[in-house]
């Protein structure tokens, strides 16, 4: 990835990010909790969703640890109560759904300007935005605490795994941090494979 594009995909990445947490506060107003409305987050102001460590220290950590390689950034989590939701055993994993769901579409709006636009400069600077959509949805589809995806994998597991809840509430954030730095490769494929779904294959970058 060049300096340029480097640049782009960092301006990307966090108005990516706070889609992704608008959308989490936006889904959970819809189902019965104020919550981020009130704590002043239902909104796509920058300034009420920029995190210091995840949205500035931590994506430049990772750009010089990996050489340049690898860059990734959140927002400042959006607030919500379970208890407040109408359904208490779907509704925070369609809170939880609702911000990969959301960078899902951004990404495949761009990917529609990129089939039917095809002119390679464009098509390179929209090309990440489509990537750091895909891999901010994908990532948050992992299912460790307190990742997108662990909401939804709760859901689904029956009362009688209720010790593999309360084991990943223990250690999710040592379990993702071994993720991020040493399995990160694992979900690799599979955003490049919906990548390539969404562009048709047309832009490498």
């Amino acid at each position: 990835m060049n300096l340029l594009s480097l640049v782009f995909y960092f301006i990307i990445i966090v108005p990516s990010s706070i889609i992704h947490e608008y959308m989490h506060g936006w889904v959970a107003n819809q189902l019965g909790d104020p919550t981020a409305k009130y704590a002043g987050r239902l909104s796509l102001d920058p300034r009420v969703h920029i995190d210091k460590w995840g949205t500035i220290i931590m994506p430049i950590i990772l750009f010089v640890l990996s050489g340049g390689s690898f860059m990734f950034a959140y927002a400042k989590p959006v607030p919500f109560n379970p208890y407040n939701l109408r359904n208490g055993k779907w509704g925070p994993a369609m809170v939880g759904a609702a911000g990969p769901l959301a960078n899902l579409a951004v990404a495949a709006v761009f990917g529609i300007f990129i089939r039917f636009f095809p002119y390679a400069a464009i098509s390179n600077m929209l090309s990440i935005i489509v990537y750091a959509n895909v891999m901010l949805a994908i990532f948050n589809l992992v299912p460790i605490p307190p990742l997108d995806g662990s909401k939804i994998l709760y859901a689904l597991l029956p009362p009688s795994m209720d010790n593999v809840r309360a084991f990943l509430d223990r250690y999710g954030f040592f379990i993702l941090l071994f993720f991020i730095f040493y399995a990160f490769q694992v979900i690799s494929p599979i955003i490049q494979w919906v990548f390539t779904l969404l562009v048709g294959g047309r832009v490498v970058f």
